[in-house]
């Protein structure tokens, strides 16, 4: 059924949209795009050239600055928030995907703006986020991720579509790790905690901090019982999530969602996660996962996996985490953004 709304879309331009292979902010764009254009909903995304969707798309980017370095990343991003708000007033509704620098520009339009906050990271950004909450909508992608500063429209988890990731009723012997190879994301916690249980380790995701990948994941693989296999997407991503006994994410932080949590509970397989930000509102503990708080019970746990039903993993994914969900959620809040600013105005 046709929708009266005109939702300009504002995407990140570090990676296509939706990415090739890593790319989590523009990947939840991009799902989110889709299914609103699903809906009948009328959506302009603003992305990257090479982007590719049903919706229109505006690009002025040439390519992702995570990809081609002759992209300069501030020079560009200034040049794709101009390109949105010289038209703004074509819109009903802003949805700024691409972090704060779209807040500078919220005060010059009467076209309301909703901004998804992908995990509010310090501080230290609050300036731009503050003065800004009369103009913008906040919405955090899950309750831990709060900031008590702050003033939110709506909590909206991120959502998947459940057919991208086939249910896989064995799974695998072996452990898996997927995610960005940093410290926060704890790969070294993750080896540790299989050679313990005497598991081998499939590792997959970009190098963002290149010492840590040397000291901690390298040697491991040299040394045997670990496999590291860079960054995947299509088939070979819901394959590796699929075959595996058991998700490792050991995080070191406050974790403001976690997409591969999701994708790989869609698949079956369960998550031994450390017990922080909203791994408690993604995991039930004995059900789809267990949370821990250290190594020495992610260790226990991997013993306890088996005692989990890989059908009801699944489930818990399509009950909470669809994007479908994601969608209507999103929906209802534009409606009523608008009816609010009907009724000030009225």
């Amino acid at each position: 059924m046709p929708s009266d709304l005109r939702i300009a879309m504002l995407a990140p331009i570090a990676w296509r949209t939706p990415p090739r292979h890593y790319g989590p902010w523009e990947l939840v764009t991009s799902l989110l795009t889709e299914a609103l254009v699903e809906r009948g909903v009328d959506v302009t995304l603003f992305a990257t050239r090479d982007s590719i969707t049903s919706a229109r798309l505006e690009a002025v980017v040439p390519a992702p600055y995570s990809e081609d370095p002759s992209v300069d990343a501030k020079v560009w991003e200034y040049r794709h928030l101009s390109h949105l708000f010289a038209q703004a007033d074509r819109f009903d509704i802003i949805h700024n995907q691409a972090d704060f620098p779209a807040h500078a520009f919220a005060p010059l339009t009467a076209t309301p703006m909703v901004t998804t906050i992908h995990g509010f990271s310090s501080d230290r950004i609050l300036p731009m986020y503050v003065p800004y909450q009369d103009h913008v909508h906040y919405v955090a992608i899950s309750d831990a991720d709060r900031h008590p500063a702050l003033r939110y429209a709506a909590t909206i988890h991120h959502g998947i579509r459940m057919d991208e990731f086939p249910f896989d009723a064995d799974g695998g012997e072996d452990l898996l790790y997927f995610g960005r190879i940093h410290p926060d994301k704890g790969a070294a916690e993750a080896v540790q905690a299989a050679r313990t249980a005497g598991r081998h380790l499939q590792i997959y995701g970009i190098v963002q901090d290149a010492d840590y990948h040397q000291r901690c994941v390298l040697p491991a693989v040299e040394g045997g019982g670990v496999s590291y296999h860079g960054s995947v997407g299509g088939k070979e991503r819901w394959r590796a999530l699929g075959k595996a006994r058991a998700l490792l994410h050991l995080i070191n932080f406050d974790e403001p969602f976690g997409l591969s949590v999701v994708e790989a509970m869609a698949c079956g397989t369960p998550v031994i996660a450390i017990r922080r930000g909203s791994m408690p509102e993604l995991i039930q503990h004995g059900v789809n996962g267990f949370l821990v708080d250290n190594v020495a019970e992610a260790v226990d746990a991997v013993a306890r996996v088996d005692t989990l039903d890989r059908k009801m993993v699944r489930r818990s994914v399509e009950e909470k985490f669809s994007v479908a969900r994601m969608a209507d959620e999103y929906l209802a809040l534009y409606r009523d953004i608008l009816k609010r600013g009907k009724r000030r105005n009225g």
